[in-house]
Parts: structure tokens; C-alpha cells; sequence
């Protein structure tokens, strides 16, 4: 068991063969191994060391203080079960929604540039996840305002969704380490591949 250690002792830095690296982020399960959220990697560090959880995976990172060196941890499990209150749907956020819908275009599949209401707003049509999907401008300017029904020629690929709460936190945590997959079975791998090849949702603020 880890010997206890306060926060002053945690003035650590995080190091690969010597050299600062920056902040990584681990994985929270629950004792039931259900995962629950993403905390900065610093935060999985203190709840190993209070006793609160135990990694499960780690990586080659250290953290470093005067005290003590710790691999930085990239899954946590807690040893008690927490009862989750009741969870909101996932925010929308542009960056998100590009990710769902895996960078492409839902009515021709080129890249993604921007977003459409697939009930136009300006016809009264709901900005949430179930109407909204990432388009190219193209299409987009082609659409226009018009419904499905008349535009025949813009069919959609997939219909919209809402994420799950582990897809929700695949996308908040931009990048997926392969220590994570095993703990996030609800998750499409077509998801979690097109996140392993894009750099430009890291930094989106964690779930927990």
C-alpha cells in the first residue's frame, strides 16, 4: 500500500527519460469498473497515493518530487462505489460534434467544415444533437434552408444521436490511449480509430 501523502508533498513534475513532458490524463472506473470520467493525470496521482483508488494502467511518464516517483497512471479504479447522480445529455459543442460524426460530411462524406441544422432553425428546427450533423460547405450552401423532403438528393448516411455517456467521455478527453479501449465497450471503434488520428480535440476540458 502506498504510504499516505498530503498535497504539498505532490509539487511533482512530469517526466519521460529525464525531460518534462506535458499533462497527461487518466481514465476514472468505478469499483465496478464502469468508467465514469477523465481527470488531469496529477488528480489520478493523488487518489492512488490517498488511498482512494489503484491503477490500472499505467504510463511511462513519472511524476517526481523530493519524496517520492510515481508512473503516471492512464486508468484508476476506486475502491468504493460512487452512486452517480443523475446525468445531463452531453453539452454540444462543434469540436464533439465533428468527432460523432468522424469528420465527415453526413450527406457526401468529404470533410467536415461546419455544421447543419437538418431542420433548418430558421423553420423552427431545435439546435441538439438529434438535428445538427457536420457538413462540408458544399453541401451546406446547397442545402440552404430547405427540409429533406425537398432536397431529395441530400440523404443523410446516419441518423443524428445523442452520445452515450462513454462516448461522451471519449470526446471530452480528445485523445484515446489503447489502455482505454478495454474499459469503453459501449464506444464504436470507428469512433475511437478517428480520434487516435486527429490532434485537434486535445484540450477539451475533462469530465471530472
Amino acid at each position: 500500500m502506498a504510504a499516505r501523502t498530503s498535497r504539498s508533498d505532490i509539487a511533482l513534475r512530469r517526466t519521460t527519460g529525464g525531460a518534462a513532458t506535458p499533462m497527461g490524463r487518466a481514465l476514472v472506473l468505478n469499483a465496478t469498473y464502469e468508467p465514469i470520467g477523465v481527470v488531469s493525470a496529477r488528480r489520478g496521482v493523488l487518489l492512488v497515493l490517498s488511498d482512494k483508488a489503484d491503477a490500472i494502467h499505467s504510463e511511462q511518464a513519472v511524476w517526481n518530487s523530493e519524496r517520492m516517483s510515481m508512473a503516471s497512471p492512464s486508468v484508476v479504479r476506486l475502491r468504493q462505489y460512487v452512486e452517480l447522480p443523475y446525468r445531463r445529455r452531453a453539452p454540444l459543442h462543434r469540436r464533439t460534434l465533428f468527432a460523432r460524426d468522424h469528420f465527415s460530411c453526413q450527406y457526401c462524406g468529404a470533410t467536415a467544415e461546419c455544421i447543419d441544422h437538418v431542420h433548418p432553425r430558421s423553420r423552427g428546427g431545435p439546435h441538439v444533437w438529434e438535428n445538427v450533423v457536420a457538413c462540408c460547405r458544399r453541401c451546406n450552401l446547397a442545402k440552404s434552408d430547405k427540409l429533406l423532403s425537398e432536397a431529395p438528393q441530400f440523404v443523410l448516411r446516419r441518423r443524428p444521436v445523442a452520445p452515450s455517456m462513454q462516448a461522451w467521455i471519449v470526446l471530452a478527453a480528445g485523445r484515446v490511449p489503447m489502455s482505454w479501449r478495454d474499459y469503453l465497450p459501449d464506444v464504436e471503434p470507428a469512433l475511437l480509430d478517428a480520434l487516435a488520428e486527429r490532434d485537434d480535440l486535445v484540450g477539451l476540458a475533462p469530465t471530472g
